[in-house]
């Protein structure tokens, strides 16, 4: 039985080669590099990808196809042909997204608002972000929290640079910090709880539940070759479904907990502004969508998406201003200019005015996108974009990374140049949350943390390279492009946090 199943899946891949084969021969598919059968192109795919298939743009060219396993892709390079792909009639063909085995375990079957096929339930998902998340009304509300979260990190740093009496210049890794700070502020924004700091060390909920957000962002961090190779899925050959099953889970039990929390607790003053509340409000007026899976989807997108990419950017943008010093002063004089002179700390309404510091946030995001490629699209029909044929269900990779250091659209691309924010058109080159109706919803979010959270440790510390050494600007593995090496720095603090109680 085994010989006859084994000739069987044999003459199903030769077939499948065969026809992929015709198939480039009858239509304008873009460039593809010569593939094995049966894997395609999957051999080339080296770490880091986006480097990888930037090389690939060499020979191929700025769209080019490659044969996944039994999935077709093109890949897009350029800026012009980005566009082209995302906007305008061709927006709605690439809005919807592939179906992955992550998605299927961990996203409550590929119905987060990242994950979900585009039609009516991702608009419904969308609105609902934009109206009840996302919107100006609602970071208003949150404003507090994302001030006292800061106000915590400033406060954890100052004690440590003051510890021996004295405020000298102290050796600190920043990642935990960072990572610690952005997720709080999510969590607070959720939940009304948080799970890092010196009152969290010694609760065991909130070691559970770090490690538990740990695992998740390893977990997320592998492409998985079983949605490419159906057959290896079928028979798990590396346990990835299992892990995926054991890890949605238990990410199910600890959301389906504060869900159940917030729904018994719901009119306490501590629990009512969180967006779970909202959600609940929700639920009793169209219990039919708004169902638990929906909400506790919606927790997670905000975790997985809101937290590790923003702690990313920050360790990133302090890494370039520490090797760039005179960028740094610039900043620090600008803040000064600001708030500094009133002997106040800088607030969120503060960001807008500082201007140089946005410049710096967009130069950091421009070199060092936490999503070097954009979340995948996959093409609902065939279509015609770039000059060539691209049949339906064909997945796109937009290389962000690429397209935001070509030198055909920008000045000294592998520079950090915060000036080139003051002049530039940016159009589709600049992409760091994505382009066209999937872009991230969250943007505004993203941008206040960010303006707060680097604009406060600007002013508020003194910082230099440990030991002078030019700080190491390798790119580590995952999704999110964290610094292969965390950022270890030297800081001391301000006079301005003698005289400001906080």
């Amino acid at each position: 039985m085994f010989v006859f199943v084994s000739l069987a899946l044999i003459a199903g891949l030769i077939a499948a080669a065969y026809f992929f084969r015709s198939e480039q021969k009858e239509k304008n598919l873009p460039p593809s590099p010569v593939g094995f059968p049966v894997i395609g192109h999957l051999h080339l795919l080296k770490e880091p990808v986006h480097r990888c298939l930037l090389d690939l743009s060499q020979k191929l060219g700025p769209v080019y196809s490659l044969r996944l396993g039994s999935r077709r892709a093109v890949v897009v390079t350029s800026a012009s042909a980005a566009e082209e792909f995302l906007t305008g009639e061709n927006d709605v063909v690439f809005a919807n997204r592939p179906t992955s085995t992550l998605g299927e375990y961990v996203a409550y079957n590929n119905t987060m608002l990242s994950a979900a096929p585009y039609g009516e339930h991702w608009r419904k998902l969308r609105r609902l972000c934009t109206v009840e998340i996302f919107s100006t009304a609602r970071l208003r509300d949150s404003v507090e929290i994302r001030r006292d979260e800061v106000r915590a990190l400033l406060r954890t740093i100052h004690v440590a640079t003051t510890s021996e009496g004295n405020n000298n210049f102290v050796g600190l890794e920043l990642r935990p910090l960072l990572s610690g700070l952005t997720f709080n502020i999510v969590m607070r924004m959720v939940a009304g709880k948080s799970y890092y700091g010196e009152e969290n060390d010694e609760d065991e909920e909130a070691r559970e539940v770090r490690e538990l957000i740990r695992e998740a962002f390893e977990f997320g961090g592998f492409t998985y070759v079983g949605d490419f190779l159906p057959i290896l899925k079928l028979f798990d050959f590396d346990g990835y479904v299992k892990r995926g099953k054991k890890l949605g889970s238990k990410l199910d039990k600890f959301l389906q907990k504060l869900v159940d929390e917030h729904r018994i607790n719901r009119g306490k003053t501590e629990f009512e502004k969180t967006m779970i509340t909202r959600l609940l409000y929700l639920q009793e007026s169209e219990p039919e969508y708004y169902t638990d899976d929906i909400i506790k989807g919606l927790v997670l997108q905000m975790l997985l998406a809101g937290t590790d990419t923003t702690a990313v950017t920050l360790e990133w943008a302090m890494a370039n201003l520490l090797n760039h010093p005179e960028i740094l002063v610039k900043t620090q004089m600008e803040l000064n200019d600001v708030v500094s002179r009133e002997g106040r700390l800088i607030e969120e309404y503060d960001v807008n005015t500082c201007r140089y510091l946005n410049n710096v946030i967009s130069e950091t995001l421009r070199l060092y996108p936490a999503a070097p490629l954009l979340v995948p699209h996959e093409s609902s029909d065939d279509c015609k974009v770039a000059g060539y044929d691209v049949p339906r269900s064909t997945w796109l990779f937009v290389n962000a990374w690429a397209i935001q250091r070509d030198p055909k659209v920008w000045d000294e691309p592998e520079a950090f140049k915060p000036e080139r924010f003051e002049s530039e058109t940016l159009h589709s080159k600049f992409l760091p949350f994505g382009l066209g109706r999937r872009a991230c919803p969250g943007m505004g979010l993203a941008q206040s943390v960010l303006g707060l959270a680097l604009g406060s440790l600007i002013q508020c510390f003194d910082w230099e390279r440990e030991d002078d050494v030019e700080v190491d600007m390798s790119e580590g593995r995952g999704l999110t492009m964290p610094k292969a090496l965390p950022l270890v720095a030297k800081c001391k603090s301000c006079p301005i946090l003698d005289n400001v109680i906080f």
